[in-house]
């Protein structure tokens, strides 16, 4: 009998006894492709258990054969492929994480910590620093504690700073070596970010707001305004009572505790985008799945048109385009989302309207 016959005779009997009980099998097939993998092996057919906990137990059992579990659906059909080998294990680098989070620290703190007239201007520097930093921290443990609840694998954040350059930082990344195990726990692990960020960034706003002075515009000398957002200007609106910038050249001179709280709503809003590795791509790919790919295209699109008004958004045309077209695809790609998690979901897009910025800076020559 030829090796290959043997071989794949094992393994037709290591993998139907993975799931036993849980998935009748309809068709086995050997060296199939399968995404970026070329010798997968296919089983098609159907689950006689709730899928979630056919992946649980399926995983489990074929796991100590060394194969890794991955659940699709193509069409009407239910398909199991089975990788020999084992998920990539991240190297958390601690020591590098916080070295980067310093660095970002006194990155940020230069934007208004250093001054001519002053040299080191200790309070502007923490005043802005200080809270802008608390909300990026914010957001990233909210992902790296959720995907350790679940025991994804994840690196600390890492931040990123960009000293004496606009805001002081990128902000921060998190990798993720390995899919999550299915929807619901990629949609909790990318909500996490936003929410934690925003429970932070909006007191920080409207307190920056409180200490800030509303008075005229500047005439005759240049400045930057910034953005509004749906969140913003409402805010703005509730607490002194008419739309700013208002018809009458009346605005508010944002303190740095304030313009650290816009920041981090931009940031959020950003990372809200529905395009691939960001919150909001993970959110989208939740709610609709592989239908949300064409979306890609429709935002380099709608970027490019506003970069007429703000030259940024032709860098974030490129990013999607480079980067925005491959989403993360859990492992369990069949279990739906439920009720509850339909609703994070669409809070995550909702959001993402309501802290968009089509303008987030506007240079005025006075």
């Amino acid at each position: 009998m030829p090796l290959e016959t043997i071989v794949q005779g094992r393994i037709s009997e290591q993998l139907r006894n993975a799931v036993a009980g849980y998935f009748d099998i309809h068709m086995l097939q050997f060296d199939v492709e399968f995404e970026r993998f070329r010798h997968a092996v296919r089983l098609s057919g159907v689950f006689r258990a709730p899928v979630e906990e056919a992946y649980d137990v399926i995983s489990a059992r074929a796991k100590q054969d060394g194969y890794v579990i991955f659940f699709r659906q193509e069409g009407e059909e239910q398909v199991i492929y089975a990788l020999q080998g084992s998920l990539p294990q991240v190297r958390r680098n601690y020591l590098l994480a916080g070295l980067l989070f310093v660095a970002t620290l006194a990155s940020v703190f230069l934007t208004f910590g250093l001054t001519p007239e002053m040299g080191i201007d200790w309070r502007g520097g923490f005043s802005y620093a200080i809270p802008l930093m608390s909300i990026l921290l914010a957001h990233e443990l909210g992902h790296f504690f959720v995907a350790r609840h679940y025991k994804m694998q994840v690196s600390p954040p890492y931040f990123i700073p960009l000293p004496l350059v606009s805001l002081g930082t990128l902000g921060a990344v998190i990798a993720m070596l390995a899919p999550p195990k299915n929807r619901r726990q990629l949609l909790q692990m990318a909500a996490a970010g936003p929410l934690f960020g925003l429970v932070l960034a909006i007191p920080i706003l409207i307190y920056g707001l409180s200490i800030s002075e509303v008075g005229p515009l500047p005439v005759g000398q240049p400045y930057l305004m910034e953005g509004n957002s749906i969140l913003y200007a409402g805010i703005k609106y509730l607490m002194f009572g008419q739309m700013l910038p208002s018809p009458d050249g009346i605005d508010v001179s944002l303190h740095n505790v304030a313009f650290a709280g816009w920041v981090g709503l931009l940031v959020t809003a950003l990372n809200l985008i529905p395009a691939g590795q960001l919150d909001g791509g993970h959110a989208a790919f939740t709610l609709f799945g592989r239908r949300i790919r064409p979306l890609s295209y429709v935002l380099i699109v709608l970027m490019a048109v506003l970069s007429f008004r703000f030259t940024g958004w032709l860098i974030w045309a490129a990013l999607i385009f480079i980067f925005g077209r491959t989403y993360a695809v859990p492992m369990d790609d069949i279990t739906p989302l439920d009720g509850k998690h339909k609703a994070l979901a669409a809070l995550m897009l909702v959001l993402a309207v309501l802290l968009f910025v089509a303008v987030p800076f506007r240079f005025v020559p006075g």
